[in-house]
C-alpha cells in the first residue's frame, strides 16, 4: 500500500530511499533499504544474483510495491505501509513516465519497425502528435547510433542494436532518471561495448542513472557511487573507485576478488 504526495524541501538528491521493504511470500528481499542519487548522479548497484539488485530497481518506479519505507523520485514521494493506500492508474503512469526503464530482454514489439518502437510511448502515454514523436524518435535513434536502422523490425538486428533501441525508447518519454537493470546481461561479450558506450555517454550528458550491473570495470569508470549489496542489505557504499579498489568489507573483498584475478579490474588496493 502506498500513498503519492508532493516534496518540497530542498533536498537536492534525485532520488530518496529510505526504509524501504520488501518481501515475497516468506522470502525478505529488502531489508530496510536507504540510499540517495544526486541529480546527475550515476549509481551502480552490484552484488551476487538474489541480493535484491534488481528488486530496489523495480521498486524505485513501482513495478515491484514495496511493503513498507517511501521512495520519492524528484518532487513526488511515495510512502509505504500500513494506513497507506495505493495510488490510482494516472498518478502511476505519469510517476513511471519521469523513470525510464531497460530492461534485460529489451522486451520491444516484434511487429513494430525501432522507430515504431521508440515512437509509441509518446503516442500512447504522452500524447504526442505522430509527426512530433516521430521527429523526437528518429532523434532519439541517432543519438545511441541507429539512425539507419529506423525502418528495420527487432527480428533483423543484433542484440546490441535491440538494446539500444530500448534505450533510444526509454530517452523518448524524457525522463528524469534512468534505471538499467543488466542491460548487457542478455548480450554477447562483443556487443556488450556499444551498449555501454551509449550508457558512458548519458553519464556524461548528466542523466541521473541507478545502474544494475556485473560489468564492474564499467562501474568502477562510470559510476560517482557504488552500493554492494548481499541477502536484501547495502554491505558497503562510498565512491565507486574506493569502494572497487579498496573495499572495506570482507563480502565485498570476497565478491570482487575475482574481477581482480582475472585482470578485469586493476589490483586490489591500486590507485584510483
Amino acid at each position: 500500500m502506498s500513498e503519492a504526495s508532493n516534496n518540497t524541501s530542498k533536498n537536492t538528491s534525485k532520488i530518496e530511499i529510505r526504509g524501504l521493504r520488501k518481501s515475497f511470500g516468506s522470502n525478505e528481499v529488502l531489508k530496510t533499504i536507504s540510499l540517495d542519487v544526486a541529480k546527475g548522479g550515476v549509481v551502480a548497484l552490484i552484488g551476487p544474483s538474489g541480493s535484491g539488485k534488481s528488486t530496489l530497481l523495480r521498486c524505485i518506479n513501482l513495478l515491484v510495491t514495496p511493503d513498507g519505507g517511501s521512495v520519492r523520485v524528484g518532487d513526488t514521494r511515495f510512502a509505504f505501509g500500513a494506513g497507506t493506500k495505493l495510488p490510482n492508474v494516472k498518478t502511476l503512469a505519469k510517476f513511471r513516465a519521469t523513470t525510464g526503464m531497460v530492461f534485460q530482454h529489451f522486451n520491444l514489439f516484434p511487429h513494430m519497425t525501432a522507430l515504431q518502437n521508440v515512437m509509441e510511448g509518446p503516442i500512447t502515454v504522452r500524447r504526442m502528435a505522430r509527426a512530433d514523436a516521430e521527429t523526437l524518435a528518429r532523434a532519439q535513434l541517432a543519438k545511441v547510433g541507429l539512425a539507419e536502422k529506423a525502418d528495420q523490425y527487432p527480428a533483423t538486428l543484433s542484440g546490441g542494436q535491440k538494446q539500444r533501441v530500448a534505450i533510444a525508447r526509454a530517452l523518448a518519454m524524457e525522463p528524469d532518471v534512468m534505471l538499467f537493470d543488466e542491460a548487457t546481461s542478455a548480450l554477447d561479450p562483443e556487443l556488450v561495448g556499444e551498449v555501454l558506450a551509449v550508457m558512458q555517454r548519458l553519464a556524461s550528458e548528466g542523466m541521473t542513472m541507478v545502474i544494475v550491473t556485473h560489468e564492474i570495470a564499467f562501474a568502477r569508470e562510470v559510476a560517482d557511487r557504488l552500493i554492494f549489496m548481499r541477502d536484501g542489505i547495502v554491505v558497503e557504499e562510498g565512491p565507486a573507485r574506493q569502494v572497487i579498489d579498496n573495499p572495506q568489507e570482507a563480502a565485498t573483498r570476497a565478491f570482487l576478488s575475482h574481477f581482480h584475478r582475472t585482470g578485469a579490474l586493476p589490483p586490489a588496493n591500486a590507485a584510483p
